[in-house]
Formats: structure tokens, C-alpha cells, sequence
């Protein structure tokens, strides 16, 4: 597979006015941590810390945008998925979701149980209901069909600096490796979610909104 290339994008206005904002708060902050660095009466370390968070907010804002557009070409239902996601955020209801795009998966996944129904978020939220028949593996989403659900992927040995990645994780950046599908990752500890895409996780913001 030829390596996945990120589609240029425009932000919104909006987004890109609130990105603006932070990212003058973050050089103000980033300004005052080096004139303090010579003085022993401010924990550095928190400032890092706090500069970390406002860095890692400002990439879910970014990626929430961006995910619209990686999405909508190839599933009309982004929308679905969306609301699913986000409600399984709320729950904490660990869930794995591939949309296929351009490349074929058919080598790249172990089949689980066929269901070839219309992509709903109600179907969505049912299938990983924990404890389900179907909540393990990763369902995959074609068009405006799910296709299949408990599907098995290849695990990434990728080290994301300290971060220990779980099993959900590691496999959605497995596929994105391998194709150039786009995989959605709710936590099931956190209830925290991200994409994985060209062999990268993001994490973004999920809401009952657009996406």
C-alpha cells in the first residue's frame, strides 16, 4: 500500500478563529515559563503540565474538524457514527469502528459475523453493549452498510512515546498501518475517544453534533 496522505483541508472560520485564541494564550504561557526559568519559587513541571493539556485540546478540536471531511466521502451516515460514538463515549462502552475508503480489506481482516444492515447509531450502540455477542473485535462500515461486526485486526507494535496503548488501540493503528481505512477507538477505562489514520492516533471531541 502507498503511504496514506493526509487530504488538505480548509478549517472553518470558527475553528480556526478559537485556534487562534489558545494558541496566543499558549505563547503568552510559553513566554512567562522561560522568564521564569532562573527563579526557584514556580513548579516548572506544572507548567509543562498545564501546556501539554492546552496543546493536546487544541489537536481534538483540530481533528474533530478534519474527521468530518475523512469521513463524509465515503459514508453518508458520518452523522451515525458520530452520535453512536458519542454515546458510548458517555457510557464508557469500549467500541472499535472501521470505515473503509479506498483499499480493500478483505486480506487485512479476520471476518467475524456478517450483519449487513444500514448503518444506524442505534445498531452501532446495541452491537457493543458490553457484555453483548458482538462487543468484542471491530465492526466495519462500508458505504452506508455494516458489514460485519467481532472482527479481528492486525496489532501495531508502535510505541506512542509513554503512552501504553490497550488491545482497541494497537489494533486500530494496526489496520491504518496496512490501508488506508480510518478507525474510531472509544475507551472502555476512560470513555475517551480517537481515530487512528495513516499509522497516527488522534484524539478528538465526540458530540451529538457534527462530527
Amino acid at each position: 500500500m502507498a503511504e496514506t496522505t493526509h487530504p488538505t483541508y480548509s478549517l472553518p472560520d470558527a475553528v480556526k478563529s478559537e485556534l487562534k485564541q489558545q494558541i496566543g494564550l499558549v505563547r503568552r504561557e510559553i513566554d512567562d515559563l522561560f522568564s521564569r526559568l532562573d527563579r526557584n519559587d514556580h513548579c516548572i513541571l506544572c507548567e509543562f503540565e498545564r501546556i501539554h493539556d492546552t496543546l493536546r485540546g487544541l489537536q481534538a478540536t483540530t481533528a474533530t474538524s478534519y474527521l468530518k471531511t475523512y469521513l463524509a466521502p465515503y459514508t453518508e451516515n458520518y452523522q451515525e457514527i458520530s452520535v453512536a460514538v458519542s454515546h458510548l463515549s458517555e457510557r464508557r462502552h469500549g467500541a472499535l469502528i472501521v470505515v473503509q475508503r479506498k483499499d480493500p480489506l478483505d486480506s487485512l481482516i479476520h471476518s467475524g459475523i456478517a450483519i449487513g444492515a444500514t448503518l444506524t447509531s442505534s445498531l452501532l450502540e446495541s452491537i457493543f453493549y458490553p457484555g453483548g455477542p458482538l462487543h468484542d473485535g471491530a465492526v466495519l462500515v462500508r458505504e452506508n452498510q455494516i458489514i460485519s461486526a467481532s472482527n479481528v485486526l492486525p496489532v501495531s507494535n508502535i510505541a506512542m512515546g509513554e503512552t501504553k496503548l490497550g488491545t482497541r488501540h494497537r489494533a486500530a493503528l494496526g489496520l491504518s498501518q496496512h490501508s488506508d481505512s480510518l478507525v474510531l477507538v472509544v475507551s472502555e477505562e476512560t470513555g475517551t475517544t480517537s481515530f487512528a489514520f495513516g499509522g497516527k492516533m488522534f484524539p478528538f471531541t465526540a458530540s451529538d453534533g457534527t462530527v
